[in-house]
C-alpha cells in the first residue's frame, strides 16, 4: 500500500511505495537541526533534537501534484541537497548531490497516515545516528546502525548494478531539477548557534 507524501498546505503531493525502504532512523546531527530551524519547523525534531528519517530508494517516490513548488537548498557548498515545498516550507527529502546515488531520506513527519508509516517501516527510535550531537542523553544503537548502514550500501550498490536512472529530484543527466540555494557561512553559523 502506497503512503502519502504531502506538504502541510497540500499543494505538493506524492506517493511512496514502502517496499524499497532501506531503514528508518532518527538522526541527531547538527545539520538536521539547522535545517529544521531554517524551515522554521521545530516540530520536526524530537525532544533531544532528532529527526525521524525513512531511508529509501528514490524509485519508490513519485510526485502527483505540485512538482513546480519543489525547491532545494543546501547548508553548505558540498552538503546534502535538502528538498522542500516552497509553498509552506515542508521538508520532502534529503539526497546526495550525485543523482546517480539511489538514496533519499524522507522525513517521516511528511508521510501519512502515521499508523501506516509505523507498519511499513517499523517504529521510530530503533536506529539512532549521530547521538553524540543530541541535545540530551541518547543511547547509541551501534548494532542497528551497522546493520542498517549495510542495508543502505547494499541498496545503493544494487541500484547501480541495475543502472537505475536518477530519481525524481534529478534530470536524466543526474543534475538536480532545481538549483540548490546554498546558505552563506554567516547564516549557517546562526542556525547552528541556536542550540
Amino acid at each position: 500500500m502506497a503512503l502519502s507524501l504531502r506538504c502541510e498546505c497540500g499543494q505538493v503531493e506524492g506517493a511512496v511505495e514502502p517496499g524499497p525502504a532501506y531503514t528508518r532512523a532518527t538522526c541527531y546531527c547538527r545539520d538536521c537541526r539547522a535545517y529544521a530551524r531554517w524551515l522554521e519547523r521545530p516540530g520536526l525534531m524530537d525532544a533531544r533534537g532528532g529527526t525521524d528519517i525513512v531511508a529509501i530508494n528514490p524509485r519508490a517516490v513519485r510526485f502527483t501534484a505540485g512538482v513546480d513548488r519543489v525547491a532545494c537548498m543546501s547548508l553548505s557548498p558540498g552538503g546534502l541537497l535538502r528538498w522542500y515545498a516552497s509553498c509552506c516550507r515542508t521538508p520532502l527529502g534529503n539526497t546526495p548531490r550525485d543523482g546517480r546515488i539511489a538514496y533519499v531520506g524522507l522525513p517521516a513527519a511528511s508521510l501519512a497516515p502515521p499508523a501506516a508509516v509505523d507498519a511499513a517501516f517499523g517504529p521510530a527510535g530503533r536506529t539512532l545516528i549521530n547521538t553524540g550531537s543530541a541535545q540530551g542523553e541518547v543511547k547509541a544503537t551501534p548494532v542497528a546502525f551497522l546493520v542498517d548502514g549495510l542495508r543502505i550500501v547494499a541498496g545503493i550498490l544494487g541500484a547501480r548494478l541495475r543502472r537505475q536512472r536518477p530519481s525524481l529530484f534529478f534530470d536524466a543527466e543526474g543534475q538536480p531539477i532545481r538549483a540548490p540555494a546554498v546558505l552563506a557561512q554567516a547564516e549557517r553559523a546562526s542556525l547552528y548557534d541556536r542550540g
